[in-house]
């Protein structure tokens, strides 16, 4: 807290000199495309404005879409609220449900639920701290301004699938171009932020946010995908646990115990197959 504080702070103390090397690139583009393609100053305002009068419902859209999350995450504390309140009805209800021989199991059900969400969000915080340490050190050692600020920030647009990945991309991209001259820093950002982004979707969010909820690597992404495709954003942050609550019931029923050792990160040595076949030449040998 101390150091995002104080990163605030240096921010807003530069923000003067970052409003007029802004409006400097600005003037220095306008000149470029004056000069490589004849279009007067007057001429690029007037299609700038055009193109804002067109792009009027796409904005609406965005805006409406922004809101609608917005809602959503608003509405969260109600839902968690109710959920505690109706917490007992609802978990005599999942009792009563089943016939009583089958309680002993529900009521096993319900706990490794409750520690497998538990589990995944504290390794999704994990996550996050890791992505934002190594965003923070790549902005530091490349000298760009308020380094440990924007590293916060763009670990926790990280959690928006991509959207929060490109404007996390975007803000040190611009804050080095409004505060150095030429263009390398830039393209080091780029190449470092997408080595962040290799490591954190192939090896951080399948061995450390999958590792939590004992789900294997690939069974992670592939229910990712999924999910983006079936509910979009909501649907890749809730798949992940959504198959974790789906594992812990088919361990606890005979008939779906191969399905849950399917999304398990327990790998098996031997072939199952091989060692069938293995059994039944060894049982011919001894007959």
């Amino acid at each position: 807290m101390y150091f995002l504080s104080s990163q605030v702070a240096h921010f807003f103390d530069d923000l003067e000199s970052i409003k007029t090397r802004l409006n400097e690139l600005l003037h220095d583009l306008q000149g470029w495309v004056q000069q490589a393609f004849g279009f007067s100053a007057r001429k690029q305002t007037q299609m700038i404005n055009e193109a804002a009068n067109n792009s009027k419902g796409m904005i609406g859209q965005t805006l409406s879409g922004v809101l609608g999350i917005l809602s959503v995450v608003f509405l969260i504390p109600v839902y968690v609220f109710l959920l505690m309140l109706y917490k007992t009805l609802i978990l005599n209800f999942l009792y009563e449900v089943f016939s009583e021989e089958n309680q002993t199991k529900v009521a096993e059900i319900l706990t490794e639920t409750k520690g497998a969400i538990q589990s995944y969000i504290v390794g999704l915080l994990i996550e996050t701290g890791i992505v934002a340490v190594l965003n923070s050190a790549a902005l530091l050692l490349l000298g760009v301004q308020n380094a440990i600020l924007i590293g916060v920030i763009g670990a926790i647009l990280n959690l928006l699938p991509y959207i929060g990945g490109l404007v996390a991309i975007a803000l040190p991209v611009l804050m080095a171009t409004v505060t150095q001259d030429g263009y390398t820093t830039q393209l080091l950002i780029l190449a470092a932020y997408a080595v962040i982004q290799f490591l954190d979707n192939n090896i951080f969010v399948p061995r450390i946010v999958s590792s939590k909820v004992q789900i294997n690597a690939l069974i992670s992404i592939v229910i990712v995908l999924l999910g983006a495709a079936l509910w979009g954003v909501p649907g890749m942050f809730l798949s992940i646990p959504f198959i974790a609550v789906l594992k812990i019931i088919f361990d606890r029923i005979d008939g779906l115990k191969p399905w849950g050792k399917l999304l398990g990160d327990n790998v098996p040595t031997e072939h199952m197959g091989q060692l069938k076949r293995f059994n039944r030449r060894k049982n011919k040998t001894a007959k």
